[in-house]
């Protein structure tokens, strides 16, 4: 990285320009923030259990009384002990963000189709309080497109990120929103995978400010679990 030396008056026309690229591109994701909130909903006629540490829980209870849920999709494949690394970086945010957005009616889990024991055991390890739950015993990862049978995966018919074909990994990532109507119905309203999840990765905001960036020499080729830096 070789930067151009200039004087502050220089530094200061240049960053001038910036920032009214910087001032469109937040008007661009207002709007695009706007578009979202306006998507159709989708009913869930489906009652799904989970198995967490103190029993089972419907999806309905992970609202704890609050009209919205974010569920963030942790990949973990049963019968493996691998702690996905890009999952770990965004669970490292969720503690610190939930305490804010829970007084602004939303509410968080995170799901996996591993055993609650296995969760467990990496919550105890990385030190996670957030509510994480398996869905083990139903087809919720299959049903929002993050597990994948060996079937369709052979067959082509895995389907991720809205057109992706999966071939090799039986599960991914994702996050998906879930809302109550007054009635107290359930409702789809969202879900992102891939780098859609970036939006909850903090970290990656601060270094983007930077000059090396996020200084990768691969995507996110840095990136460990935060007890094995």
């Amino acid at each position: 990285m070789t930067p151009s030396i200039v004087s502050r008056e220089e530094w200061l026309d240049a960053r001038k320009s910036l920032l009214a690229s910087e001032r469109a591109m937040t008007h661009e994701l207002d709007a695009l923030r706007a578009q979202r909130r306006q998507l159709p909903w989708v009913r869930l006629d489906k009652t799904y259990i989970f198995d967490g540490p103190n029993g089972e829980r419907s999806l309905g209870d992970l609202f704890e009384g609050r009209s919205q849920l974010a569920v963030y999709h942790f990949m973990l494949t049963p019968g493996s002990d691998h702690i996905c690394s890009g999952c770990s970086f965004i669970a490292d945010h969720i503690d610190a963000a939930r305490q804010h957005f829970e007084q602004a009616d939303l509410s968080f889990a995170a799901i996996s189709r591993v055993p609650v024991e296995q969760i467990q055991a990496v919550k105890r390890r990385l030190g996670w309080t957030f509510p994480w739950l398996s869905s083990a015993r139903n087809s919720f990862n299959f049903d929002f497109a993050v597990s994948f049978t060996p079937e369709d995966r052979e067959a082509g018919r895995a389907i991720y990120n809205y057109g992706t074909v999966i071939r090799n990994s039986p599960d991914m990532f994702g996050t998906s929103i879930f809302a109550k109507d007054e009635s107290g119905d359930t409702f789809h309203t969202y879900s992102t995978y891939h780098r859609g999840n970036e939006l909850q990765i903090g970290a990656f905001n601060w270094l983007d400010l930077t000059p090396k960036g996020r200084n990768e020499t691969d995507t996110m080729s840095w990136v460990r679990l935060h007890d094995e830096y």
